[in-house]
């Protein structure tokens, strides 16, 4: 157990609110934030026997919120891409250990596991329970659930009919966090559109929804284009993933509805930036760049009409780096026109609220998840590249220069 310890900091933010008119003392015991003071009282808590630190600025643990452990995002071959799904288990989990590791590095706490079909996401999470100070926490998808022949069978299983449906969310709600639904398929980028039906209709959607609260448990739901968006909002998933060509009147739905949003930027980013890795035609690279543009008009919408955002990077898809990548998805948001403290809340306090964290802020009784900076990202947004220090479930990260976080 920690001893007690207090940080002198010269402004923070608890996740959706910054304070910096003054400096501040934050006393931590037993890994969990016991008071916050103004002013600096270091000399005084010094004098009492005290560990006492300081820093430039605070701020929680960031949340990735959409990442695939089991996948390494620096590959960027499609062969070496297809290779990388036939190795051993082991070694497949060996590298989802990697990027739990790499994500800490860079002040990620936690990360929500979007799917693999081995549940190795379950076993890291495991894992990760026990060695804090070395990985960070998991949120588990799981294996999820879509239709044979369909999109996703790297990391979902299949299920044919509504008993099959009603079996399976039973089942994968016993040892997933929350339920992965495939709802559509993947963008096709040189028609500019996603051109497959949704694999769940309305219908069976909601059944999916029904069953996963049946068990106390949320859906969150891979889902592009107007159709699956639809039957998404209809069903009342908890969140909706990617949610590429989304609408202000489904936005308005998720608003009212309280759905939340996770737009993944990243990997439609790195292809558009990066199109001789897929081949893609000059046709292709527009359709890129205007579905990219609509989607940060539809993110800046759904900040002003309140939907929930979350900030997931989709990290494991090509040349989204575990880690590394939660920065470029924040300059996406920033890209946008979201303010950094609406970015920093996407990424802290809306996640954990999310997935229903008791303590979705910084504040006194949280745990002490933590991020230290050298500087004040709201003045200067390199500060996030390099934190100081890293705290985890209230206990302090080892941060290994040498481990790269990627960008």
């Amino acid at each position: 157990m920690e001893l007690p310890r207090a940080w002198v900091v010269e402004g923070w933010f608890d996740g959706e609110e910054r304070h910096e008119s003054g400096p501040a003392t934050l006393t931590v015991e037993g890994g969990i934030l016991t008071a916050v003071e103004s002013a600096d009282h270091g000399a005084a808590l010094a004098a009492r026997g005290m560990t006492v630190e300081r820093a430039a600025y605070l701020i929680p643990g960031l949340v990735d919120a959409h990442v695939h452990l089991f996948l390494d995002g620096s590959m960027t071959n499609a062969v070496e891409r297809s290779a990388h799904l036939k190795q051993p288990v082991e070694v497949l989990t060996e590298t989802a250990r990697r990027n739990a590791r790499a994500a800490q590095m860079q002040g990620v706490t936690w990360v929500r596991d979007a799917g693999d079909r081995f549940g190795i996401n379950n076993a890291i999470r495991a894992e990760a329970r026990q060695r804090p100070d070395r990985l960070a926490q998991v949120r588990s998808g799981g294996i999820g659930i879509k239709r044979p022949k369909r999109y996703g069978a790297f990391i979902a299983t299949d299920v044919v009919d509504e008993a099959d449906i009603t079996r399976c969310v039973s089942e994968l709600a016993a040892v997933n966090d929350e339920i992965k639904l495939i709802l559509s398929g993947i963008i096709d980028f040189n028609a500019g559109a996603v051109t497959d039906a949704p694999q769940f209709t309305a219908a069976e959607t909601r059944l999916v929804v029904e069953e996963a609260r049946r068990h106390g448990r949320r859906v969150f739901a891979h889902c592009s284009g107007v159709d699956g968006l639809a039957a998404a909002v209809q069903a009342g998933v908890g969140s909706i993933e990617h949610g590429f060509f989304m609408t202000s009147a489904i936005l308005e739905i998720m608003a009212e509805k309280g759905i939340a949003w996770t737009p993944t930027f990243c990997p439609v980013h790195f292809q558009w930036a990066h199109p001789g890795l897929a081949g893609w035609s000059p046709a292709a690279v527009d359709n890129l760049r205007r579905i990219l543009d609509r989607h940060a008009e539809q993110l800046l919408l759904a900040q002003r009409l309140g939907v929930r955002l979350l900030l997931g990077t989709d990290a494991g898809s090509m040349g989204v780096v575990h880690g590394g990548a939660v920065l470029l998805e924040m300059e996406r948001f920033r890209e946008a026109g979201l303010p950094m403290q609406a970015t920093l809340s996407a990424a802290t306090a809306n996640a954990r609220r999310q997935f229903g964290h008791t303590h979705p802020r910084l504040a006194k009784g949280a745990p002490f998840d933590a991020v230290l900076l050298n500087a004040s990202p709201f003045r200067n947004a390199e500060a996030l590249r390099l934190p100081s220090a890293v705290w985890s479930c209230g206990g302090p990260v080892n941060i290994d220069r040498g481990t790269p976080t990627g960008r």
